[in-house]
């Protein structure tokens, strides 16, 4: 069901496993041709092109992409208790994780007279993408609104595809998921259609400075084509995960938690990192058992077969090096001295430590964001947080014996740099010394 793959006698560098490690493939730029009329549709005919798109591409028909206020509150009051309150909690610790990540503002004397402050302002408005492909999920609109409320955004807007079986609404539980949260703006609208709608505006809906959230190929291709025009997050791929594991590890455990992450999307890819022969072996019997009785048996058959793998390495050193390399959207590393390994990984999306910190748990209620950069991109960014929605502003004041101060230096730089300009700009307000007699 899983291959196997041996590193053993094989060490190398990052680049070196990053050759032969399964990852599963998004063809982000073909798919940037497909939405790039639909893209450039609704740049020009607004709500019409994205109506007629929607009827298209999800067989839906909406008169209007606004969800009324009165299907939110429906929504709400039909939620499951149980589904309610734990929404309830995973909002409540997700907020405690968010609320310490927002920074101060700094103000840094730099010569008496003169400073910078650091100022971090909220976007003033973003588009939040939530899913509804394969499945529904609420947990998304916490892990987006949470972060963007907490930095200060003052107007929020939250798109997702619209369901024929909902009366052409997102699905009842996204929208209680957005009325528990106080978001009175949504919009049934999914896919590139979305994405462009948020970059563009229209007559149901305002143009936003940014638009996070993950999707499918064609939300990460409208994305990449519509960056700068509207600020992004990310080009989220298929969802991963990455175990590293020595002989202590649970086969149960591994077998559940790669079965756990294939069960989202048939393009999921999972790696499991061990040198212990005996618990790959373990895991591939645990894996027959478990897969026979998932109720997304095929999803999960698909994903593990395809792009997934076993590694065996020669160590837990090896192993760290091959999971840098891969560099995961989640991790979890269930080894001796689990924390000590972790603490030395440096590139992954969110890391899980322990038996008892699976990454279910981070999907829901562990106070961390699952909104994480996938295909390889954690080597170099970080998921979704606070200090996405907020933009850095210097302050610069100076007082003019401050700037006397430097206009020597400017001369320097402005005339090494054929500018001077620059250099009378500061001299029509500090004249130049007299020179000596």
């Amino acid at each position: 069901m899983i291959s196997r793959v041996d590193l053993r006698g094989k060490q190398g560098d990052a680049d070196t496993y990053r050759d032969v490690l399964p990852r599963a493939a998004l063809d982000v730029g073909s798919a940037v041709d497909v939405v790039r009329p639909i893209c450039d549709d609704v740049r020009l005919r607004g709500a019409d092109a994205v109506r007629e798109a929607t009827s298209r591409l999800d067989g839906v028909e909406v008169s209007a992409t606004p969800v009324p206020a009165a299907a939110l509150d429906r929504a709400l009051k039909a939620l499951d208790p149980a589904v309610r309150a734990a929404l309830e909690e995973a909002i409540r610790r997700a907020r405690l994780v968010h609320e310490a990540q927002r920074r101060d503002d700094a103000t840094v004397e730099v010569v008496p007279g003169g400073t910078v402050t650091e100022r971090w302002l909220p976007v003033r408005r973003v588009g939040l993408y939530v899913p509804g492909g394969l499945l529904a999920y609420p947990s998304s609109v916490v892990m987006n609104v949470v972060p963007a409320q907490v930095a200060g955004v003052r107007s929020l807007a939250v798109a997702s595809p619209p369901q024929a079986e909902y009366d052409g609404l997102p699905h009842p539980s996204v929208l209680a998921a957005c009325a528990l949260l106080g978001i009175d703006e949504v919009h049934a609208v999914g896919g590139a259609q979305a994405v462009a709608m948020f970059a563009y505006g229209s007559a149901d809906c305002e143009r936003v400075d940014l638009v996070t959230g993950p999707g499918n190929v064609y939300v990460a291709a409208a994305k990449r084509l519509l960056r700068g025009v509207v600020g992004i997050d990310a080009e989220a791929g298929p969802t991963e995960i990455a175990i590293l594991a020595d002989d202590t590890a649970d086969p149960r455990h591994v077998a559940a938690d790669l079965i756990a992450q294939a069960e989202h999307d048939p393009n999921a890819s999972c790696l499991l990192v061990s040198p212990s022969t005996e618990l790959l072996d373990a895991v591939d019997r645990e894996l027959g058992a478990q897969v026979a009785a998932t109720k997304h048996r095929e999803r999960v058959e698909t994903a593990l077969r395809n792009q997934s793998a076993q590694v065996l390495v020669d160590d837990l050193e090896q192993g760290l090096t091959v999971v840098d390399a891969w560099a995961a959207e989640h991790l979890e590393v269930l080894t001796r001295d689990a924390r000590s390994w972790a603490d030395r990984v440096s590139s992954a999306g969110a890391i899980f430590v322990g038996p008892y910190s699976p990454v279910s748990l981070g999907d829901y209620l562990a106070g961390s964001n699952h909104v994480l950069p996938t295909g390889g991109t954690a080597r170099h960014t970080g998921g979704l947080s606070v200090q996405s929605f907020l933009h850095g502003v210097h302050v610069v004041q100076y007082d003019e014996p401050a700037l006397a101060g430097a206009a020597a230096h400017i001369d320097a730089l402005g005339g090494a740099e054929d500018l001077p300009a620059h250099v009378a700009a500061v001299h029509v307000r500090v004249p130049r010394p007299e020179p000596a007699q």
